[in-house]
């Protein structure tokens, strides 16, 4: 696979290795809620800055956890203050890859916007390209960027598919790995019907790139089982990665296991059960237990790949010089 400058150790491993991705990127709107799950109360802090600093040392507890390494997790998403500061006198970034060996990612949109035609786009991101050097320069090996489909409505969801790849483009040309992550909302009353759209509007938009382009995908789980096997086996995907999207981590698990092929991506699944009060035997023993459910759901028998599954893809794709290793006839 050719690539505008991975480093290619982070690119297998986020192509090929077992495991899952941690969400820890909660950003000012959602951090208060967060902590309030994690037993701080809003009374804790009195200004951002000292909300910030609280919501990092959750983070940094759960980075430095045991139970918290390569093995299971293959990478991690930030938010930009937590890239910003350190762990154990090594930047973020730094301590997750030379440390823990988790790849790092950095999550660069701002909020959403009002609600139009069915979905909810991504407000303007000020200075991308000021954000992108940064997190270049900081080691970071990709980036994710929100926005969500409320209902069924075909232009809303082109609409956020074409933002979706237009931002992706410039992050490209910034040498990160973009993860595309257009999340279904799991109460819209035609959930299924908003599937079905989206995954033909990705499919047209990654039928486009290039010969040197390459994206993730960050999807809601859907209500079909391996309903996105064609974007997981697609030439142009590294990986497609689930968001629990508000489930439990029982039912984003239980859904996981029926679709072959997608790894977690999770935030709030991922922290369930986990308390500020705990002592670090209970805090490390819940995250323990945590981590292995998602990576057994998360690492459930993969799907096969057949040549007609292979000449179907790369003719919808264009010309592909040569097989991924994922996909080796079986």
């Amino acid at each position: 696979m050719k690539d505008p400058g991975f480093n290619q150790q982070q690119l297998e491993k986020m192509k090929t290795h077992p495991g899952f991705i941690a969400a820890l990127d909660q950003s000012g709107g959602s951090t208060p809620g967060a902590l309030r799950l994690y037993g701080v109360k809003e009374s804790a802090w009195s200004n951002e800055a000292e909300m910030f600093a609280l919501v990092h040392e959750m983070r940094k507890r759960i980075i430095t956890s045991p139970s918290f390494n390569g093995e299971r997790i293959i990478g991690a998403i930030l938010f930009e203050d937590t890239m910003d500061r350190d762990i154990e006198s090594l930047p973020t970034a730094d301590f997750l890859w030379n440390v823990k060996q988790v790849v790092p990612f950095l999550k660069v949109d701002k909020g959403l916007a009002a609600e139009q035609d069915g979905v909810q786009l991504m407000k303007p991101i000020p200075a991308l390209a000021e954000l992108l050097t940064k997190a270049k320069a900081k080691r970071i090996f990709g980036t994710k960027m929100r926005s969500v489909i409320k209902r069924a409505d075909e232009a809303g969801i082109k609409s956020i598919v074409n933002q979706q790849f237009e931002v992706a483009e410039q992050i490209l040309a910034a040498g990160l790995l973009p993860i595309v992550e257009p999340e279904v909302d799991v109460h819209s009353t035609n959930k299924a019907k908003s599937e079905e759209l989206l995954k033909a509007a990705i499919l047209e938009k990654l039928n486009q790139l290039t010969v040197d382009e390459f994206v993730m995908l960050k999807l809601t789980l859907p209500e079909q089982d391996d309903f996105y096997l064609d974007l997981i086996r697609h030439p142009k995907v590294v990986r497609v990665v689930a968001l629990s999207g508000g489930y439990s981590q029982a039912d984003a698990d239980d859904r996981l296991r029926k679709d072959h092929g997608m790894v977690a991506s999770f935030s709030r699944a991922l922290l369930e059960g986990l308390s500020a009060q705990q002592s670090d035997a209970e805090f490390n023993s819940v995250l323990e237990k945590s981590i292995q459910n998602i990576f057994d759901a998360s690492n459930a028998k993969q799907p096969t790949i057949i040549e007609s599954d292979w000449n179907r893809i790369t003719k919808a794709a264009g010309t592909i010089s040569e097989k991924d290793s994922r996909y080796e006839q079986r």
